[in-house]
């Protein structure tokens, strides 16, 4: 049984939208991924069929394809997790829901089934508004940065089960909405602070400018050429 589910990726800032196609049939145990995927994409197969087992759900010996569409696009991450299993669990007849063409799934999954962040989750939930997905669902951990979005539902959930419930209609997902001013405005204590670091003034100093501007900073070297380099040497990228 073939079953597609979206998914999002980023080139550069530049979202598109992946179409995780999922085909079960009978033959020969074999499970293949295409459609240019790296190797952290390739590995999906070990997290996706543990994670699954781990659910609660069997794998028997099946001939599984994955393809990521567009086959001429490069995909990159290990955000494919989730719209993989998914897309497994739709071809086995385990999620019995009708899968929506504007809603997509991103994720990373650890062996149990939980759902791991991911890097990038604010530029792929504004890209997939663009591009006309209506609710994306994600990792509980990314949900506070996404919520900024408007006009996109984002869910959050903690493993896959929770997405297996909500998609069967058993159970429903976190979903909340976190405003600019909101977020800069949350005050954050930290267990450790720059007064950790010894000496590296300079350096520090250099690091606080670069945050509260909202500058991106490269540092290339050792400590000990840092401590004799002046902050007015500091070049920031205003990019």
């Amino acid at each position: 049984m073939l079953s597609i589910v979206k998914s999002m990726s980023l080139k550069g800032l530049e979202g598109y939208i992946i179409d995780v196609q999922v085909d079960v049939s009978a033959g020969l145990p074999s499970w293949d991924i295409v459609g240019l995927p790296d190797l952290s994409i390739k590995e999906s197969k070990e997290r996706v069929k543990a994670a699954v087992k781990n659910t609660g759900f069997e794998i028997f010996s099946r001939k599984i394809v994955v393809n990521l569409a567009p086959a001429d696009v490069r995909k990159q991450g290990s955000l494919l997790d989730l719209p993989i299993a998914i897309g497994l669990l739709y071809s086995m007849e385990e999620i019995k829901s009708k899968g929506s063409k504007s809603r997509a799934f991103v994720g990373e999954l650890s062996l149990n089934g939980d759902l791991n962040s991911v890097n990038g989750i604010l530029p792929i939930c504004v890209e997939a508004k663009k591009l006309g997905i209506k609710e994306i669902i994600i990792p509980k951990d990314n949900l506070e940065e996404a919520s900024i979005v408007e006009g996109i539902r984002v869910l959050g959930a903690n493993n896959l089960a929770e997405v297996i419930g909500y998609l069967n209609g058993k159970n429903s997902l976190k979903e909340e909405k976190v405003t600019w001013q909101e977020l800069n405005t949350q005050k954050h204590t930290y267990s450790i602070d720059f007064a950790e670091v010894k000496g590296q003034e300079k350096v520090k100093r250099a690091l606080e400018i670069a945050a509260a501007g909202r500058h991106n900073i490269l540092m290339i070297g050792s400590p000990r050429m840092w401590e004799n380099h002046a902050c007015s040497e500091i070049k920031y990228d205003n990019a």
